[in-house]
């Protein structure tokens, strides 16, 4: 297959993380699933204010239960985008979920990148960009790929399919039952995520 500039620079990037021996068998730039996602990893529970909540804190308390509208949310994110994962708290998908959400979260904008070697699927996202930078500053991030996460190739299980408008959805289960799903824009090809899917379940 030939490779265009930006996914042979992703294939660099996810190659420069590997110890020697390892190989990569495919590489995709993808999108995560929208809609319902996995739980998120349990938190350390913040240390108590010293001298007690005080009044605000008493207040805000009380008043959560009404301001609260995630039930909605999640009602709003099915009703649309349907289910993007599932997992729950602490589970791989929840992991890998969780980290994605931080490293996307801040300033810049950053491809995410999964690859598949011989003993390991890999995510991980490109080095954040502006929206004005330089074309040599975009390749340059587009090589730096900085690793989210991994597990053994031999854990996963991978299937590409259609998912309501979209043909091009490859959904990445684990073996304690949680399952991330990733696509493409509707106008690219689905090739790299089938080249993903082959490549997890190749001997």
């Amino acid at each position: 297959m030939t490779l265009d500039g930006s996914h042979a620079r992703h294939v660099e990037g996810v190659t420069r993380l590997l110890p020697d021996g390892e190989r990569v068998r495919a590489v995709a730039r993808v999108r995560a699933g929208a809609g319902l996602t996995p739980a998120a990893p349990p938190q350390p529970a913040a240390p108590p204010a010293p001298g007690g909540p005080g009044i605000l804190g008493i207040l805000l308390n009380v008043l959560s239960p009404t301001i609260t509208f995630g039930r909605a949310d999640n009602a709003v994110d099915w009703l649309f985008f349907g289910v993007g994962g599932r997992g729950a708290p602490g589970s791989q998908a929840s992991l890998l979920h969780h980290a994605l959400t931080v490293a996307t979260k801040g300033a810049g904008l950053r491809d995410i990148v999964l690859g598949v070697t011989d003993r390991r699927l890999l995510l991980g996202v490109t080095a954040p960009v502006g929206l004005l930078s330089s074309s040599a500053t975009d390749a340059r991030a587009q090589a730096d790929v900085e690793l989210l996460g991994s597990v053994p190739r031999t854990t996963v299980a991978a299937r590409v399919g259609r998912y309501r408008l979209n043909r091009k959805r490859l959904r990445i289960d684990f073996a304690d039952g949680s399952w991330l799903s990733f696509h493409v824009p509707l106008g690219d090809s689905g090739r790299p995520l089938r080249d993903v899917a082959a490549a997890v379940s190749a001997d």
